[in-house]
């Protein structure tokens, strides 16, 4: 079985995210799943929109798109419509996906199109030098909020699920084997799936909070993620400042591009029925 190393484009190698920064590892995490289902390469289409997490479409040797800010996930609907074939994964950030693209994340979900979003959630916007983004926890610091954030956060999680979404899971950049295991999921549900990586941002947000360095983003991560099949058997107190990984939402529903086929195939018949009962009509006037 192939390690993913050749989903690489490897003379675009050794890529430039920042020492300790997650976005490698989930990155690495995709391709070893996608290597470990043995999806061909050329079936995969990686569709990124701006961000530190974005530049991942770059390193990787697939059909790729780096599009506008906020419009991966209209980029990859487009896709999907036009080639229902083919594997179309979206590799998001916090800020690209949850506020320019916020509009297009929740429609997605609700159409439930076949399309596996990968959001990677630093708490904050790491490329253009650590502003405050919805996902950035209420008090914490970013160089937009000096003194603090004082807006709540979304729950990411809960707000695929609400929109539509058949798919929902969590991970860390910490917890390896467990992100590879969601992506896997995610990758083989017919529908609109989550995945939302958390993964630290040492450069700028673990800096400006004072969190501390990778090791110490890390060990956070460590720390304060529970699995949801241990939660199940905790009390609500010991859950207090922690956060859910693993599946956290499955269930089917009809898919849209399928559904938009059924729809198209159906008016083709009733034209052509159409079109049979206008030249009945005109032989018979004949």
């Amino acid at each position: 079985m192939s390690s993913g190393l050749d989903y690489f484009r490897q003379n675009r190698l050794p890529h430039i995210w920042c020492p300790g920064c997650g976005h490698g590892t989930v990155t690495g995490a995709l391709t070893r799943t996608l290597a470990k289902l043995g999806i061909d390469k050329n079936n995969v289409v990686v569709v990124s929109g701006i961000g530190c997490s974005s530049r991942a479409s770059g390193y990787l040797d697939f059909d790729t798109l780096h599009t506008a800010h906020g419009r991966a996930i209209a980029f990859a609907t487009g896709i999907k419509l036009s080639r229902p074939d083919l594997k179309v994964i979206v590799m998001t950030g916090d800020g690209d996906c949850t506020a320019i693209g916020g509009n297009h994340f929740i429609h997605a979900a609700r159409r439930n199109v076949d399309i596996t979003t990968i959001v990677m959630n630093n708490n904050n916007y790491g490329m253009t030098s650590g502003q405050y983004s919805p996902m950035t926890p209420t008090g914490m610091l970013g160089t937009t909020a000096p003194y603090g954030n004082v807006e709540r956060p979304f729950d990411l999680a809960n707000l695929a699920i609400a929109s539509g979404a058949t798919f929902v899971a969590r991970g860390t950049s910490y917890h390896v084997q467990l992100l590879g295991e969601m992506i896997e999921k995610a990758l083989l549900n017919p529908g609109f799936s989550v995945v939302e990586a958390v993964v630290g941002c040492p450069t700028y947000y673990g800096r400006k909070n004072k969190l501390g360095g990778a090791v110490e983003l890390f060990n956070w991560q460590k720390e304060h993620a529970v699995n949801v099949k241990a939660a199940a058997a905790m009390a609500p107190e010991k859950l207090e400042g922690k956060f859910l990984i693993g599946e956290l939402y499955n269930k089917a529903a009809p898919e849209f591009t399928a559904e938009y086929a059924r729809l198209v195939e159906g008016v083709r018949r009733k034209f052509d029925d159409f079109q049979g009962g206008v030249r009945g009509c005109a032989q018979n006037s004949d």
